[in-house]
Order: structure tokens, then sequence, then C-alpha cells
């Protein structure tokens, strides 16, 4: 069965919100130790433009964990596929994620990270489908809210593909 897509969030509308996120970090985070740890896969092009749109020095990094497999919807069962490479105790560490969907990923990876004591914690997301919540996670930056449809895009995938598109569209079969 062919999947179809429809245009959902323009790449104009994305970039315009990740500078926005670029300059509230700057502003909260000017003068300190900040490390971004983006969630793999999903988040890199959404942390690679962040990274760009953030004037400070800041170091980043990477964990992989996986809730999907070939689904659209999370098995519920998260697997930590690998971990940060440098420790982050004392630091200020932002997760960059593309999407909060049940929140139960995200707070299993916030557990994981204030275990490594960093100074402070705090999530980055670009889309939130509040609809699908079970667990509450805190977003601190939120790019945008969306209703419970499936999307890719913009580094979001659906069996490892159309992760390379410029904007966001909804994927339905």
């Amino acid at each position: 069965m062919a999947q179809q897509l429809k245009p959902f969030i323009s790449e104009r509308r994305l970039q315009a919100r990740v500078r926005a996120l670029g300059r509230a970090i700057r502003a909260d985070y000017k003068g300190r130790d900040l490390v971004l740890v983006g969630i793999l896969k999903g988040s890199f092009i959404f942390m690679a433009d962040l990274v760009r749109a953030i004037d400070l020095p800041l170091t980043c990094d990477f964990m992989r964990v996986s809730s999907y497999g070939g689904a659209t919807v999370s098995s519920g069962k998260i697997t930590m596929e690998f971990d940060l490479s440098r420790p982050v105790r004392g630091k200020d560490v932002l997760l960059v994620e593309d999407i909060v969907d049940t929140g139960w990923t995200l707070d299993h990876v916030l557990r994981e990270l204030r275990t490594k004591k960093p100074r402070t914690l705090k999530l980055a997301a670009l889309l939130h489908k509040p609809e699908r919540t079970r667990v509450e996670v805190p977003i601190d930056y939120l790019g945008f809210s969306i209703p419970d449809r499936f999307v890719v895009g913009y580094g979001l995938d659906f069996d490892g593909r159309y992760r390379n598109l410029r904007h966001i569209a909804v994927l339905s079969a």
C-alpha cells in the first residue's frame, strides 16, 4: 500500500520557529556551560538547525533510544541503543527531541540523564501531541503542538524514510 504525504508545516515556518527557540535558549543560557543532547535519529536535523540558531559556545552529544520499530505508534518498550560519549556532571543539559508523543520514551531518558548529575536538565522538542500524552514531561522549549496525526519529514521518519523532507507532512495510507 502506497503512502501519501500531505504538507503540514512548511520549511519557512519551521526555520522561523527554530530561530525563535534559538534566541530564547541563548538568553536563558548566556555564560553557562551548555550541552545539547540529541535523541537519534529523529532529532538530528532539528538539532543541527537549533545549534546554528544558538549564538553561544556549546557542545553536543547524542543518545539513541527506540520505542517505535517500524510501526506508527510507540510500543511502550524503550530500548537504550547507545548512551552519551562524555560526562555531563555539573553541566547545563538541554535534551533535544523531535516529537513528544506518549511521553514514555522521554520520561525514561530524563530519568536516565538525571542519574548523570547535570547542573540543570531541560527539554527542547520540535513537536508535541498533547492528545497522546500518557506521561507528562516538562517541555521547556516547544516548536509546535500538533493534533494526533502521524507526521514525517525534517528528521521524522516512517520505517527510515522521509527524514530528508524540508517540511513536515502528514503520512496517510
